[in-house]
């Protein structure tokens, strides 16, 4: 059997690096078969049973150090892409994992009255950064559009008001990164440039400008202003650092397109409209009429009936709504 694994993974008494052996499979199971007049299965059954062997002695080695903590930036863009893959695949599991992590930092604001930036063992460590707040609003937003559930708006707004109070500098119209409650360091940091992650700054904009078109509060529009107009050079000379604000411009001075969907009913209709690619909309489904009645109070969904029985479309741009629509046809005329 070991001349049969060692064949199998290129052990050799020179080993192939540095006099060690980095198991590398280069000969396939038919070959191995043929040359020691067993069938395939056989061999793979002798390669499983000896890898078992070598695990067994490889779990009594000390193990390598390993980071679990939550990070609730990387959350908050996790929680975002699974969204964007329950939209596009209507797959209720992708939606559930978003749901259960972003409840577990809602509810840790609503106690702690704000984020925290690292969770190890379920404990809150360190207070939260600018891309913290920014990222998790903008998955609020997100899960809102996807379940319009009211507590994800209210989730979302609470931490845009949290960056505004504790985040913002009125004198370079733009985040800091550590909050005023933050430890006192010898300088607040910015950085409105992307990186390996969008710009705190930029996200934050995007944020402020969605809920907006969302709650019509001028303050949010505003701010989102004053962030491109101090930006907008930095960002010519430089696209490709600025590649989200850029996005963000672009959603500005083109305003969205507001897609307001009134029950699920028809669900190829709701199914075909939410695949679409329009990254320049605003799209929320509202599936119970007590959700609506709730969210009735804000401008983007007052007027709105909701009919037990049909799904009803409307889209809205500049202030001008179509009239409920019910055909993809017609819709698609609209966006």
């Amino acid at each position: 059997d070991s001349e049969i694994f060692c064949i199998y993974y290129d052990v050799t008494d020179g080993g192939n690096f540095e006099g060690n052996t980095i198991l590398a499979n280069n000969i396939n199971a038919s070959s191995l078969a043929f040359k020691f007049g067993k069938n395939e299965a056989e061999i793979q059954n002798i390669i499983s049973k000896c890898s078992d062997k070598l695990l067994e002695v490889r779990n009594k080695r000390e193990q390598p150090g390993k980071d679990d903590k939550v990070i609730t930036s990387w959350n908050g863009l996790m929680i975002s892409a699974f969204l964007s893959g329950y939209r596009i695949t209507d797959n209720s599991k992708y939606l559930d994992v978003a749901k259960k992590s972003i409840d577990f930092f809602e509810s840790n604001f609503e106690k702690n009255h704000i984020l925290h930036r690292t969770f190890k063992n379920g404990k809150p460590k360190l207070n939260g950064y600018l891309d913290d707040y920014a990222y998790m609003a903008n998955a609020s937003i997100d899960m809102f559009e996807n379940t319009s559930d009211p507590k994800y708006l209210l989730f979302a707004i609470n931490l845009a008001n949290y960056l505004i109070t504790h985040f913002w500098d009125d004198s370079s119209n733009g985040f800091f990164f550590t909050a005023d409650n933050h430890e006192k360091l010898i300088m607040r940091p910015k950085n409105n440039y992307d990186l390996s992650m969008p710009s705190g700054n930029s996200v934050a904009a995007h944020v402020l400008l969605r809920l907006h078109h969302i709650t019509q509060n001028k303050q949010f529009l505003e701010i989102t202003k004053k962030i491109i107009e101090s930006q907008a050079t930095s960002a010519a000379e430089n696209p490709f650092a600025f590649g989200y604000l850029l996005n963000v411009f672009y959603l500005y001075y083109q305003k969205p397109t507001e897609i307001t969907i009134i029950n699920d009913k028809n669900f190829e209709l709701v199914s075909s409209l939410r695949k679409k690619f329009l990254p320049e909309s605003i799209m929320v489904l509202v599936k119970n009429e007590k959700d609506l009645a709730t969210l009735s109070k804000y401008s983007f969904f007052s007027g709105k009936e909701f009919q037990q029985n049909k799904t009803n479309v409307f889209v809205c741009k500049n202030f001008s709504c179509s009239l409920p629509l019910s055909n993809l046809s017609e819709i698609e005329k609209e966006l």
